[in-house]
């Protein structure tokens, strides 16, 4: 499997690890890596891979967004911000939902979409110094389409602490918050993620895939309406002042207009 913005490996046991390939923009998600995750998880969702671990390559997990893709947004006409919103909606749908045990390893910051995909994972083992927030609200945006999975994994009341305020979090509070099953140090990781994968490879593959689904099933509905509803609120922040003030202030390195 070859991608622009993927490194995508396998090993004999089915093990298949997903590296978010962008070093040197943090991995934050351009609208390739959107559509190259999406595609991974299709593929892979309908193989006989037995376990997905999602990593980033370099020094961060992922940077959420790419600013310059939100950027371009605030000259789109409103059809084409709806199908940009649903881009990445539908990429983290896809993630939610692939047949497979989905073990992100954390391997630093995570950032907006970055937390997002923490908690589209069934299992999110990170290291002790990572560093974690929902920084859209800084920027005028809100945590939008990654919200049904994030109140999902923390639950209201704990998602409220930190869903607003843009506040940055470390590594204990993240499994604190749900966002995190464990943090451990950096030298740890590697098998702190094996002992995780471990357990699947005695399990029927059909029977872990609808056991998820089942689980799924129980939980907060996320479903195409509320998928929509969510995209709507995107668009609606692109589509307003203070989205396109604080994602200009941050190009231009000067600080915006509610700032004191």
């Amino acid at each position: 499997m070859d991608y622009e913005t993927l490194d995508v490996t396998r090993d004999r046991r089915g093990v298949v690890t997903v590296i978010l390939n962008l070093p040197d923009t943090h991995n934050a998600m351009s609208a390739q890596m959107m559509d190259d995750l999406t595609d991974i998880a299709r593929t892979l969702g309908s193989d006989d891979s037995r376990v997905v671990v999602l990593t980033g390559a370099g020094r961060s997990f992922c940077a959420g967004g790419d600013l310059r893709w939100m950027r371009a947004q605030f000259d789109a006409e409103p059809a084409a911000r709806a199908t940009e919103g649903k881009r990445l909606a539908g990429m983290l749908q896809a993630l939610n939902t692939i047949p497979k045990p989905l073990i992100a390893r954390v391997n630093g910051a995570a950032f907006g979409g970055g937390v997002g995909l923490c908690c589209v994972s069934d299992v999110a083992i990170g290291v002790d110094s990572a560093v974690f927030g929902l920084t859209e609200t800084r920027l005028g945006l809100i945590p939008a389409t990654i919200g049904p999975y994030v109140i999902a994994r923390m639950g209201e009341g704990r998602a409220r602490r930190v869903f607003m305020n843009s506040r940055r979090f470390d590594a204990a509070e993240a499994v604190d918050l749900g966002v995190l099953s464990k943090a451990v140090e950096a030298g740890d990781l590697e098998a702190a993620v094996e002992a995780e994968v471990v357990p699947y490879l005695s399990c029927a593959p059909g029977a872990v895939a609808d056991a998820k689904r089942l689980a799924r099933s129980l939980g907060p509905v996320i479903d195409a309406s509320t998928i929509a509803s969510t995209i709507d609120a995107l668009s609606a922040r692109w589509n307003g002042d203070e989205a396109s003030e604080g994602v200009g202030a941050f190009f231009d390195k000067r600080k915006p207009t509610w700032v004191e």
